[in-house]
């Protein structure tokens, strides 16, 4: 395939965002009360533009999906409150210069790369929505958040959205980091390293989480004291080869003042060591070296090995509203394809996104010299990221397929997908058709995540 140096897609689409970036207002990280007012007004209580587009293709955000669909109960696969959507038009290899001013320079090299690529785009529906206490602390976070260590931490901020008016690349990518994704939960889900040929193994996974940022109790105070933003806990139950391996985490909010604390235990020495290699662009766990660590959720850990740069807000085709790929009414085998996953179960949409470019600062490493991120401006999820390879190339592309989970009024992906264009291979993570469904009501202490705690889980 024909590399694409990145500079040529920079001129070929980033450059009109350049314009909308420099009429941004050069706000301090905490913003005037004035300036905050606008939440909940002309912005919506996260920080988006409330209002539609101008022709009226992204529509006003009316408060997302506040309630269920009819007959849904908790514990169920989330049925499509959008199922009676007919797409608006599909994206091809044939018509994609039509579209192309909406498109990510991932989303073209994959039509140019694979002739069965498309995008079957639906209306706009702005599903996101978070319960009020969410909100709530948005308001005050406004007027109060700060960037710590050179914006490696933050202070005066918890539960909601730090910097829902963001002025800084880094602003935004906390807004990610921090995101609502409820309070705890517990996930069994799939993961498959798909070969050129379309073959893959799967490795399953039981994922756990307490989200201590958005706890209800939680304080700023206590936040930066502990210095602890997310405890996750990872056993892979399959293959057997594998099976046993438990990964703990401890995700330090300042990650500079206290890198991320994780143990594995390995079944096969039945011994708990540290991990400190679990960041940056260490191997993902049983990923075939598909992903780097910092991958997982499409960007954790600690920002310091890359300058971050807000390009602007965009109008883009990006994935959403993914009920049809989180269906139990598929197997994996639907899914998983040669190439990369089959794009019949993909829903695409029009939505604002914010455009991030992160470049690798000089002294440092990682696989990837730069990385572009498209973040919706409801959810402040990444829903997609470039990744380029040190000779300024395209190299991996990830798309995350998000659904509103109602039960928790959580904006959260589904499944990701990251595909590596020069070995034709892809990774998808989080396929949770066969399994049970996520648990937003885990019952956990910070006590269950600790290494003693991961000793216990690997005796049973």
């Amino acid at each position: 395939m024909k590399k694409t140096p990145a500079s040529l897609f920079v001129r070929r689409w980033l450059c009109p965002a350049l314009c909308f970036v420099a009429s941004l207002p050069l706000l301090s990280a905490a913003v005037p009360e004035g300036t905050a007012a606008r939440l909940g007004k002309d912005l919506t209580p996260l920080g988006a533009e409330t209002a539609a587009n101008a022709d009226g293709s992204i529509p006003a955000w009316n408060g997302g999906i506040l309630t269920p669909p009819a007959g849904y109960k908790p514990g169920q696969h989330h049925p499509d409150p959008f199922a009676a959507d007919q797409p608006l038009f599909t994206v091809t290899a044939a018509n994609s210069a039509q579209h192309s001013a909406r498109l990510t320079p991932g989303a073209l090299a994959m039509l140019k790369a694979y002739p069965l690529y498309k995008l079957v785009v639906y209306p706009t529906r702005r599903s996101v929505s978070n319960p009020q206490r969410v909100y709530d602390a948005t308001r005050k976070n406004a007027t109060t958040a700060q960037l710590t260590t050179g914006g490696n931490g933050i202070s005066g901020a918890v539960i909601g959205v730090p910097f829902p008016i963001p002025a800084s690349g880094l602003e935004v990518l906390w807004n990610h980091l921090t995101r609502f994704r409820g309070s705890a939960a517990s996930r069994q889900i799939d993961q498959a390293a798909v070969e050129r040929g379309g073959g893959y193994q799967l490795v399953k996974f039981e994922d756990e989480f307490i989200f201590n940022y958005t706890l209800p109790d939680m304080t700023a105070a206590e936040l930066e004291k502990d210095n602890t933003l997310i405890m996750f806990k990872q056993a892979v139950v399959a293959p057997a080869r594998l099976a046993g391996t438990i990964l703990l985490a401890q995700e330090t909010m300042d990650q500079i003042k206290e890198p991320r604390r994780a143990w594995v235990y390995n079944a096969g020495r039945r011994r708990v060591t540290r991990a400190p290699n679990v960041a940056y662009d260490n191997p993902g766990t049983a990923a075939d070296g598909q992903r780097t660590s910092d991958q997982f959720d499409m960007f954790n850990g600690a920002p310091d090995r890359y300058d971050w740069t807000l390009v602007g807000k965009k109008e883009m085709l990006v994935p959403y509203n993914a009920y049809k790929l989180h269906s139990n009414t598929l197997k994996n085998s639907d899914i998983l394809k040669a190439g990369h996953i089959n794009q019949d179960f993909a829903r695409y949409e029009l939505h604002r996104v914010w455009v991030l470019d992160a470049t690798l600062k000089p002294g440092t490493s990682h696989l990837y010299a730069r990385r572009t991120f498209y973040i919706d401006e409801d959810s402040w999820q990444i829903l997609a990221a470039d990744h380029y390879d040190a000779r300024g190339q395209l190299w991996r592309v990830s798309e995350a397929h998000c659904i509103n989970y109602y039960d928790a009024q959580a904006f959260w992906s589904t499944l990701e997908v990251h595909v590596d264009l020069q070995n034709g291979r892809y990774l998808a993570i989080g396929l949770d058709n066969e399994n049970t469904m996520y648990n937003f009501a885990l019952k956990r202490t910070p006590a269950d995540f600790t290494p003693d705690s991961l000793r216990r889980d690997g005796v049973r």
